[in-house]
């Protein structure tokens, strides 16, 4: 469903824009969609509206298919430091996440009901991971969830695809980053 509002308190959530991840995603629809991404923060932050930044620092403990070469807490230094390029603000929340959704046992529920959010926008990598599970979870809460579609990316083009055009818009609205800001501005 296309995005229709605003709400009174919505937040900007970036899911995993972070070192560890980033320079593996140097393709063009990554690169574009992390400028959108780091775009859409600056704008809420202009705004004065909540910007939650997360970053993962662990693996499910799980049966994966994933061969793990690693222990889940051994990662390189600097592996879980945000990218430069979201020009992180003493302003912003930080969450850091274990799983693939950012609200399972990281207190971004309680963050978020706290400022009095009702409407989280979502953008970052990977598209049907960590942004569809972020998603999932919210709808589940009861946020109103808007996916930035042109700001989110995943390093398979097909499970983006099936993400933005099968899961996304059953979890809530769909939008490009200039709708979010061109609405966020009318709001304002």
């Amino acid at each position: 469903m296309p995005l229709t509002t605003i709400d009174p308190n919505p937040a900007l959530v970036v899911i995993d824009l972070q070192k560890g991840f980033v320079p593996a995603l140097t393709d063009g629809p990554a690169t574009a969609a992390m400028e959108r991404a780091t775009h859409l923060a600056s704008e809420f932050r202009r705004h004065g509206l909540p910007v939650v930044l997360v970053n993962v620092a662990g693996r499910p403990p799980g049966r994966t298919e994933v061969r793990r070469t690693a222990r889940a807490d051994a990662f390189p230094d600097g592996w879980t430091d945000l990218i430069d390029e979201l020009d992180v603000r003493p302003t912003d929340h930080l969450i850091t996440k274990r799983r693939r959704s950012a609200f399972h046992d990281t207190g971004l529920d309680t963050l978020l009901r706290d400022l009095g959010v009702t409407q989280v926008v979502l953008a970052g990598i990977s598209t049907s991971s960590g942004v569809e599970s972020t998603a999932r979870s919210a709808c589940d809460h009861g946020y109103h969830v808007v996916a930035v579609t042109d700001a989110m990316s995943d390093p398979d083009a097909e499970s983006h695809r099936h993400s933005v055009e099968r899961v996304l818009p059953k979890l809530g609205e769909t939008a490009t980053a200039a709708e979010v800001v061109d609405m966020v501005e009318a709001t304002r």
